[in-house]
């Protein structure tokens, strides 16, 4: 069976249907007096070549569309797309998404050998394309499945080169490995100890421009995520009710982190998910709703 091994939100073909336009705008209308911003767009695959594939990137780019007519600004990550897929999203996203995750090749033959999607050329394609195509873009690392120390090097450089090129990463997310209780992957979690000399290593690889995001509901010693702040971390991702990706470690909510930030010095700061410098990329469509980043 075609599978993430770690993959915590995966279902079945079949097993679990689609969410329905009705469905969202219900969840949306509820989200309109919440003070929420940004609309994430996840998704499991669907194969390129299954005949659900069209219907499936038309129903990512309904909701995206539908999330931008309630006044919320949509950002996706659904797996690897094609050039044209992503032109098509483009319209209606702010901004994009993909995890890297680790170049290394020899992943294929362990945690990913199920999981064709992982192949590190057509990730890396992704990012290129994004570039090209001038969408704001999220990518990162996940730490702890496999990996050697030099392959986190291998892997920042080619995300740093591929910057350099395009100028269009806004954050890079180290993302340490959390067993959860849907995956059949057998390892150990990656040492949150360990995270900040691995962030400091990254703030000098990776340009100034890129923001280093580590999610606080993986790091769960308050004092070891102030030491990651303290490294070079400056973004702490989105909060929301529940994490898709790790539905095991719940978000910390506004307050909590307020309150451990100030044991460090530190203001937590909201930001859109796509950032000022690029509001000149958003595409006519979503000018033409009038999306205002400032």
């Amino acid at each position: 069976m075609i599978r993430c091994s770690y993959c915590n939100f995966r279902t079945d073909p079949g097993q679990d249907p689609w969410l329905t336009l009705a469905e969202a705008k219900s969840i949306l209308q509820q989200l309109q007096s919440q003070n929420v911003c940004e609309i994430l767009i996840l998704s499991g695959e669907v194969h390129p070549h299954s005949p659900r594939r069209s219907a499936w990137l038309q129903r990512i780019y309904d909701l995206c569309a539908l999330a931008i007519e309630m006044g919320f600004l949509p950002h996706t990550n659904v797996g690897p797309l094609s050039f044209e897929e992503m032109r098509k999203l483009k319209n209606v996203n702010v901004s994009m998404g993909l995890m890297l995750e680790q170049l290394t090749p020899q992943l294929l033959n362990t945690v990913h050998r199920h999981a064709p999607s992982k192949i590190p050329e057509v990730r890396l394609q992704q990012l290129k394309w994004a570039g090209e195509l001038q969408i704001p873009f999220t990518t990162g690392l996940l730490l702890g499945i496999g990996e050697t120390e030099n392959d986190w090097w291998e892997t920042l450089a080619a995300i740093s080169d591929l910057h350099q090129r395009y100028q269009h990463i806004q954050e890079v997310i180290m993302q340490p490995h959390s067993p959860g209780s849907q995956q059949s992957f057998d390892a150990s979690p990656f040492d949150p100890h360990q995270l900040p000399e691995v962030i400091a290593k990254a703030r000098q690889i990776l340009p100034r421009d890129i923001t280093i995001q580590i999610p606080p509901n993986l790091i769960q010693d308050q004092e070891w995520l102030l030491a990651c702040i303290a490294a070079g971390a400056r973004d702490l991702g989105g909060i929301s009710p529940k994490d898709e990706v790790n539905p095991d470690y719940p978000h910390l909510q506004e307050q909590a982190l307020r309150e451990i930030l100030q044991l460090g010095g530190w203001e937590l700061v909201p930001r859109l998910p796509v950032y000022p410098q690029f509001a000149s990329w958003l595409s006519d469509q979503l000018l033409c709703d009038r999306i205002s980043i400032s």
